[in-house]
């Protein structure tokens, strides 16, 4: 009786112990989700009101990274000697220059230049040569040669920093970019026309099941990614495989279109196991992003067309209009005009930032 009353009831030093040990295991649980879920993916989608969780932006700084530490990122962007890549480089390395302001962790940076030839410029950007894909290779689609420049170039040049920005020439640095890589995750943008689970089928011609589900693959592009040197140094080749083999496909070809390139990266990155960082806040697209906020670049891709009354007609040409294809062959003049009233803050930015460089950089409608 005696012994069965003492084994039935604890003592208050054991319940102390028990309470103590269920508390440290429910602490340790609950850290690893949420660790867990810091380095998933995070998707949000607008229409249907989703929240995007961005991580870093909710991790404080003090956590991720050391006070005071400095992450160096070199700016690598590919180019070719049309004018039209010429003209945008000028403009992108004019404000990588002003932007290199506290808060920023931009290192150096590098024109990789794929037309096998130096051009008019070598001397105002930093820029070194690499040689084009096989005649016919790309057949007509340039940005192949993208993946093959970074590969040559990863293999020649000396870059001092330990991790890359891979940008390209319509990208503007708006405010000061720090590293927004963690470790082995690299961050990039998410493009809402990005959709690997659209395309299972396609994708698993270069994405086999083994690998996981083809939600395994982000929805980005290679820019703007800022990413490890040496993580970029094993994805490359593979990047650069699976975009000849995917325009090879003409399944995938058709499926993909202008954007099979940035697929290829997506998926090459997903075959070595790695998962990015999405940050919405990396880059705004005009017209489209209305405020810059504390976004870090702008990305004039789209092209903006407006009436005087300042209201959108995009697929039509406006009374008033700025759009980077309409200076193929040559850079666009000094001094464009404004656009009217009531046009969104991100497009009035723009030519502002497009009005500066060109006014300040010398020779600049030679």
């Amino acid at each position: 009786m005696i012994v069965r009353k003492n084994m039935g009831r604890a003592s208050p030093l054991v319940l102390v112990t028990l309470v103590l040990g269920f508390c440290f295991a429910t602490y340790n649980l609950v850290t690893m989700i949420m660790h867990s879920r810091a380095i998933s993916k995070w998707v949000e989608d607008d229409a249907n009101g989703g929240i995007f969780f961005d991580p870093v932006i909710k991790m404080p700084e003090n956590v991720r990274k050391p006070k005071n530490a400095r992450l160096p990122f070199h700016v690598a962007v590919t180019a070719t000697d049309a004018t039209y890549s010429q003209w945008q480089c000028r403009i992108m390395y004019y404000w990588y220059k002003k932007k290199d302001l506290p808060g920023s962790d931009m290192g150096g940076f590098t024109r990789i230049l794929h037309s096998g030839s130096p051009d008019n410029f070598m001397d105002e950007i930093p820029t070194i040569v690499v040689d084009p894909l096989p005649e016919g290779l790309d057949r007509g689609y340039i940005v192949l040669n993208r993946p093959w420049a970074f590969v040559q170039w990863l293999e020649k040049a000396t870059i001092e920093e330990d991790y890359i920005l891979m940008a390209e020439p319509d990208h503007i640095f708006i405010n000061p970019l720090p590293n927004l890589a963690s470790g082995g995750f690299p961050a990039a943008f998410p493009f809402f026309y990005i959709k690997p689970a659209d395309y299972g089928k396609v994708l698993r011609k270069f994405f086999p099941e083994e690998m996981g589900p083809v939600t395994n693959i982000d929805p980005i592009g290679n820019s703007p990614v800022i990413i490890k040197k040496d993580l970029l140094k094993k994805i490359a080749p593979t990047w650069m495989n699976v975009s000849l083999k995917m325009k090879d496909d003409p399944e995938t070809d058709e499926a993909f279109g202008w954007v099979l390139e940035m697929y290829a990266y997506a998926v090459g990155s997903a075959l070595h196991g790695v998962q990015h960082i999405l940050r919405k806040d990396f880059m705004l697209q005009p017209p489209w992003d209305f405020e810059i906020g504390k976004k870090f670049i702008i990305h004039y891709t789209y092209g903006c067309d407006y009436n005087m009354k300042g209201e959108l007609m995009y697929g039509e040409i406006g009374e008033w209009r700025f759009d980077k294809r309409s200076f193929l062959r040559g850079p666009p003049p000094r001094n464009l005009s404004l656009p009217p009233p009531g046009v969104p803050e991100s497009v009035v930015t723009l030519v502002k930032m497009v009005n500066e460089a060109t006014a300040n950089i010398p020779n600049w409608e030679a």
